[in-house]
């Protein structure tokens, strides 16, 4: 591939990861949550989910969920509902309690990361639309430049998205004293990612 076009699409992308969006929000909110760690690894859940996409746009698989508006809403609805799940969860912690230590902690917050990133159609269709536009048959077969985009995208958002959700959770070390407070915020914003990925 054209090295000028590698570089066009990073600096695309690192523009497109700067801007606070649906990642960054859910990152900022795990950091709050659980700590710095747990806001790196919600990115980096949130970064694989980026690459399943990726892949499932390189095969063709994400234009058959973007033709069927039914397979669209299921998997749209069913995001929603687990981001409300999460958002129910969160709120009904107790101030410093219910709070996973350790490799668990970071596990759940990876894994809840990739399941929110998976469950948002929404990404799928915002990467079969981007990535393509970067491509060219004189380059080589297109699904093997999606993946290299895709690999690029994922990393760069990964930078960005872990340095959010690690500054909230250095804003939830240094106000410790008020995890229950931060726990409602987090729950709000579980819940505001639930309307808007119904809503829009």
């Amino acid at each position: 591939m054209d090295p000028a076009t590698i570089a066009a699409f990073a600096g695309a992308g690192v523009l497109l990861n700067l801007t606070p969006g649906s990642d960054v929000m859910f990152a900022s909110a795990s950091g709050l949550s659980g700590g710095p760690r747990a806001g790196i690894a919600a990115a980096a859940g949130i970064s694989l989910g980026g690459l399943v996409h990726t892949v499932l746009a390189a095969f063709g698989l994400a234009a058959l969920i973007a033709a069927s508006p039914v397979a669209y809403d299921a998997i749209r609805w069913l995001g929603a509902a687990y981001l409300v799940f999460l958002a129910v969860k969160t709120w009904r912690t107790a101030p410093g309690n219910g709070h996973e230590t350790g490799e668990n902690r970071l596990y759940t917050a990876f894994r809840r990361g990739f399941l929110t990133n998976m469950l948002n159609p929404k990404v799928a269709i915002f990467i079969l639309a981007l990535l393509p536009q970067f491509t060219t048959p004189a380059a080589g077969p297109i699904w093997h430049q999606i993946l290299i985009l895709g690999a690029i995208f994922a990393a760069t958002g990964f930078v960005i998205t872990s340095g959010y959700g690690a500054t909230a959770g250095f804003l939830r070390t240094v106000l410790s004293r008020a995890s229950g407070t931060l726990n409602r915020i987090t729950a709000l914003v579980f819940g505001a990612l639930a309307i808007r990925l119904v809503w829009e």
